[in-house]
């Protein structure tokens, strides 16, 4: 796996205890207002997709469909995560913007 800014940025974000990982952690944040960049794994189910989807366009969170429940688990240095929430405003902005264009150099 080459080097990823975007796994850099959250691991980063993680040792600075600005992320919340695993679903029920990550709806909370969303639900309290502290989340400002939600990531689900490309592997999660279709449901949980749809469900963490949902609750941030109704909760105006940004949201993004990235990397596998296996890359973002080892970037924090924990096991298969599938969905986790950036609780710091400039790490949210930096991680959304990375993925952006990542994406855009992508198509």
């Amino acid at each position: 796996m080459k080097p990823n800014k975007v796994f850099s940025l959250l691991g980063l974000a993680m040792k600075a205890g600005k992320v919340v990982s695993g679903e029920f952690s990550t709806e909370k944040a969303i639900k309290s207002g502290k989340a400002y960049f939600v990531v689900v794994a490309e592997d999660a189910s279709d449901n949980t997709k749809k469900a963490f989807s949902d609750s941030c366009s109704y909760y105006q969170v940004p949201f993004a469909i990235y990397g596998t429940k296996d890359e973002l688990g080892l970037c924090m240095g924990k096991q298969m995560r599938a969905s986790l929430a950036v609780i710091e405003e400039g790490f949210g902005r930096e991680i959304a913007k990375k993925i952006e264009m990542q994406n855009n150099m992508e198509v």
